[in-house]
């Protein structure tokens, strides 16, 4: 069963260069292509995909509010396009449900393994960006807030081991590295992180590594 994308993006060469290298894989099918934010929520009403490119910045409506319809509406997988690896908008996106960001200069494999990632329910953490994107605009925010960081108490409800599999996961880890580093096995991970994102209301991953750094649980600029 072929992974159904929709592509958003102002520019048409960017639309028509991703649509092309997704449409060469054999599990992977364009439904639809948009040149702006009501473009793509439409898009992705008529053809519901399981995943929709969008970028940033687009005329009319913008990416984040656009990313909002879509994760709010449907069960569409959102990976925001941008030039910037470090955007206060990508950050937004994430927190209004994307599953992940991809730089528009992305590489061709790395496209379409991030495509196959998202559909499968997971988000795109690897390289470790989307954490380290999230640490800096927090620790930009506190800084511009003068306020401390805001009280643990919201993860009270997870077990002492639930909240060290969300530590791990905030640095960047992978289940199978979490799996190592706790001396369990990657089927307890993956029960470990489904608790953490139920108990705390977490969409995914990355709403879980935004939350570990909101609550402070995890410091900007730790390892």
């Amino acid at each position: 069963m072929s992974i159904r994308v929709v592509v958003a993006d102002d520019q048409e060469l960017v639309r028509s260069g991703f649509s092309m290298i997704l449409e060469a894989q054999p599990d992977i099918e364009v439904v639809a292509e948009a040149g702006d934010g009501v473009e793509a929520v439409a898009a992705v009403q008529r053809h519901t995909p399981d995943v929709l490119l969008l970028d940033i910045r687009m005329p009319r409506m913008d990416g984040l509010e656009a990313a909002r319809l879509v994760c709010a509406q449907s069960g569409c997988r959102v990976v925001m396009l941008t030039t910037f690896d470090l955007d206060e908008y990508v950050y937004e996106a994430l927190y209004a449900g994307a599953s992940g960001f991809l730089l528009k200069d992305v590489r061709r494999d790395d496209l379409v393994h991030a495509v196959r990632v998202v559909a499968a329910g997971d988000s795109l953490l690897a390289p470790s960006v989307t954490r380290r994107l999230v640490a800096d605009i927090i620790q930009r925010r506190r800084a511009e807030s003068a306020t401390p960081p805001p009280s643990t108490v919201r993860l009270d409800v997870l077990t002492a081991r639930e909240e060290e599999t969300l530590r791990l996961l905030a640095r960047g880890l992978s289940n199978a590295e979490i799996a190592t580093t706790l001396f369990v096995s990657e089927h307890t991970v993956k029960t470990h992180v489904s608790n953490v994102l139920s108990k705390l209301g977490l969409r995914d991953r990355v709403q879980a590594v935004i939350c570990a750094y909101e609550t402070g649980l995890v410091a900007p600029g730790s390892n």
